[in-house]
């Protein structure tokens, strides 16, 4: 079995503390965020529900939103600049640009997305977010809208 990393510390819940960086940046590697080792992802987004290295459940993991906002912030802070530089300096054609920075954009923001994916569920394990925490009284953590209960 693979020791899962904790800071030694406990919380006041009682649970051991998890390091934060150390979690997100195994979910960067698109690895489990408890040991590193396994893959944290079955296809181009879909979470593993079980990890084949430590066992860690990873189902009830809930990234949603997160990941797609990340992602169009990294890849506009990348892309923007470039696009400004290129435009002051050597002013192409705006066909040239549309060939050229909407693909780029595109292929950017496909290949960051996964990795920013893993980041935010490492976030999620390392702080008990979810379904993460042991303690938590499931029907607390379940929403309506994901259970396919009744919405209000």
């Amino acid at each position: 079995m693979t020791k899962v990393w904790t800071s030694g510390r406990v919380r006041e819940d009682g649970l051991p503390a998890r390091r934060v960086w150390p979690a997100m940046k195994r979910g960067l590697a698109c690895r489990c965020p408890a040991c590193g080792e396994g893959r944290l992802f079955n296809a181009y987004l879909k979470v593993t529900p079980v990890c084949s290295a430590c066992g860690e459940d990873l189902s009830h993991q809930r990234a949603d939103d997160a990941p797609p906002y990340f992602t169009i912030l990294i890849v506009g802070h990348i892309i923007v600049p470039l696009v400004l530089f290129v435009e002051m300096n050597w002013h192409p054609d705006v066909t040239l640009q549309m060939l050229v920075w909407l693909p780029l954009t595109a292929i950017l923001a496909l290949l960051i997305l996964p990795p920013v994916k893993g980041a935010v569920v490492g976030y999620q394990w390392a702080n008990y977010m979810h379904g993460f925490n042991p303690l938590a009284h499931e029907s607390e953590e379940r929403d309506p809208a994901y259970a396919g209960g009744e919405s209000r």
